[in-house]
């Protein structure tokens, strides 16, 4: 186990993107920052919630086929509604229950487990260049592992409970908190570097675009908030509250709401660029939205799987299941992969919307799957860890 997760540090260190700091104190109103390059995960690994901290969803895997199999499954112990992370060989993952699990990718083999508090959504993200694991959990501690030995390195306890995911970039860890603050710690030592408080909690995963890491939720505000010093930069009002994590695309920030829409920020100047609002079922957009290939791929509470033009809102095409669908999307080349409150996970073609293949994973699949190195990872709410390819 040690060999596979510190086989990989190497390589995290040559595909990080390079961290882009504010080189002025620019005022909020005039916060001109580049336009973010797509990012894709890269095929081997799949590093934290949406694969990479600009959220995307999309990975670099050449491709998974049509029809999946599964190669094993594994009991968690407890409802899995987080997603998890894959590491070259290594899948780590956690539960209701109250446990991290790194697990063998090719054949579910356990290699350690690490108690924590109850876990909700909080998704695990690794950092290769200190060999750690991070994990949040509803005490509101935000844990740092050992990925290859399953030993605490520090925690740090927040004031309210954590639904949001770590994200790890340049030495710092950023997360949110039901306590009215977005934390950006010291990667290494846990030591808090700042703290920013907002209007509610934080349940939003904070994604990071040119130095700049930016949330949405509870409070109905869109913030862009500087990694450097914790400085607000750009704060926009949604109209309405969220639960989902903003997807950096372009000049785009996009997101859904508890307003029945789907909105993408710009943020070069805050300004709403589009929204989509279906007007024949108005449900809120609880899952995080998918950005590849110029579409953008979301779940509603309306049942549906909705695909959108990326750069002006225009729906594309929509699928409906059984059930609300709270899963996050991940992309891969020509395929959409998303799971259902109705117990399967869905393969769709990207173009047409098409159902290829579902799997019945038996439990409601609110958690997103993580894919990499020819496999496809998903828990459902029965507790059972699947992994198909």
């Amino acid at each position: 186990m040690r060999v596979l997760i510190q086989s990989q540090r190497s390589k995290v260190k040559g595909q990080r993107s390079i961290l882009w700091l504010c080189a002025f104190l620019l005022p909020a109103a005039c916060c001109l920052l580049p336009a973010f390059a797509q990012t894709q995960t890269p095929a081997n690994n799949w590093y934290q919630f949406r694969g990479n901290s600009q959220l995307t969803g999309l990975s670099g895997q050449g491709g998974l086929p049509d029809k999946l199999l599964v190669k094993w499954s594994f009991d968690m112990g407890g409802a899995v509604e987080s997603s998890a992370a894959i590491v070259g060989n290594t899948v780590l993952a956690a539960s209701a229950q109250g446990e991290l699990v790194a697990l063998n990718l090719p054949d579910g083999k356990v290699w350690w487990r690490f108690k924590v508090g109850e876990v909700g959504e909080s998704s695990p993200a690794y950092n290769g260049n200190d060999n750690l694991v991070y994990i949040g959990d509803l005490r509101g501690w935000i844990n740092a592992v050992n990925a290859s030995t399953g030993q605490k390195a520090w925690a740090f306890k927040t004031g309210g409970e954590i639904k949001s995911s770590p994200v790890y970039v340049e030495g710092r860890v950023l997360i949110g908190s039901y306590d009215e603050h977005l934390y950006c710690l010291n990667a290494k030592t846990g030591a808090l570097l700042w703290k920013v408080k907002t209007g509610g909690p934080v349940h939003s995963t904070p994604s990071i675009g040119n130095g700049v890491a930016y949330i949405a939720g509870c409070d109905e505000k869109f913030r862009a908030i500087r990694l450097q010093d914790g400085k607000e930069m750009l704060s926009s009002d949604s109209g309405n509250q969220g639960g989902a994590s903003p997807v950096l695309s372009g000049n785009y920030a996009i997101y859904g709401t508890f307003g029945n829409d789907v909105l993408a920020m710009d943020v070069t100047n805050g300004k709403l660029a589009w929204r989509y609002a279906p007007q024949d079922r108005q449900f809120p957009f609880y899952s995080s939205a998918a950005v590849g290939y110029g579409r953008v791929v979301v779940g509603g509470r309306d049942k549906r799987v909705h695909c959108l033009n990326a750069a002006n809102g225009q729906l594309l095409w929509t699928f409906t299941t059984r059930a609300r669908v709270e899963s996050s999307p991940a992309i891969v080349g020509n395929r959409a992969y998303v799971g259902s409150n109705d117990g399967r996970l869905y393969v769709f073609d990207l173009e047409t919307g098409k159902s290829v293949f579902d799997f019945n994973a038996g439990g409601a699949v609110s958690a997103s799957p993580a894919i990499a190195s020819g496999r496809l990872v998903i828990g459902s709410q029965d507790g059972r860890l699947y992994c198909l390819g």
